[in-house]
């Protein structure tokens, strides 16, 4: 199938899970994540209907945002990989949400910028606090312990719009498996009195769903399998 057909399959896939949960399908966000694909077919799923797009790296989304502007299409840009501070300046001239603000330090560098350019943003940058609630020592995050003094130092910070949380899930080849992570990040959020939830990819993103995420980040089910061709040749920062 075509990146319309996935990006369609999806949308249907997400509705079943909305009912499953009794919510309703304009409350979740379909947000693909094009890392490795080339502007070509992020135009294409733009065209189909897509208005939210994801890039892990930086460097590879200021290659591609304008390839994609340039065929006619203006998505909403998330960056959802890892930020390196020293990158915060380039990415706030490129991204219209932050979802993996991991630390603190990495918060108030993002609110240092924000008072020296606004790049394509009048106001102050939305971000999401990355959690990690599986304790996987792989990757980023608060804990969930954490989470909540980080909320409130962020919360002054001036320059930034903690919008909400998001994490990645532990690889399991049983989505249920996951499912008591997704509901903790939901309790966590519930309790910070925040809106947003980003979280649930390709394997997992019903279960996220039924379980309160308003983001859920596809790649694979809507651009199809990463093939070698399309794998991104410049390591990031380069």
């Amino acid at each position: 199938m075509g990146v319309a057909e996935n990006l369609e399959a999806v949308k249907e896939r997400v509705a079943a899970a909305c009912q499953r949960a009794g919510r309703s399908p304009d409350e979740v966000a379909v947000v693909a994540v094009s890392k490795t694909f080339p502007a070509t077919l992020v135009a294409e799923a733009c065209r189909a209907g897509l208005t939210d797009i994801g890039e892990n790296r930086v460097q590879e989304a200021a290659d591609k945002i304008p390839q994609v502007e340039a065929l006619g299409s203006h998505p909403r840009w998330h960056l959802v990989g890892h930020l390196q501070t020293n990158k915060v300046k380039t990415a706030l001239g490129l991204f219209d949400i932050i979802h993996s603000v991991d630390s603190l330090r990495l918060a108030e560098a993002i609110s240092r910028q924000t008072d020296i350019q606004s790049g394509r943003r009048p106001g102050p940058a939305p971000v999401l606090l990355e959690v990690n609630v599986g304790g996987e020592a792989s990757k980023f995050g608060f804990t969930p312990a954490e989470a909540g003094r980080a909320v409130e130092q962020m919360e002054r910070l001036p320059g930034l719009s903690v919008q909400g949380l998001m994490t990645v899930a532990p690889l399991s080849a049983d989505p249920e498996e996951v499912r008591p992570v997704f509901r903790e990040l939901r309790h966590l959020r519930d309790a910070l009195g925040l809106r947003h939830l980003s979280m649930g990819m390709t394997d997992d993103f019903e279960v996220a769903i039924e379980e309160g995420a308003t983001m859920v980040r596809i790649g694979r089910a809507i651009f199809g399998p990463r093939e070698p061709t399309w794998e991104w040749a410049r390591p990031e920062g380069k």
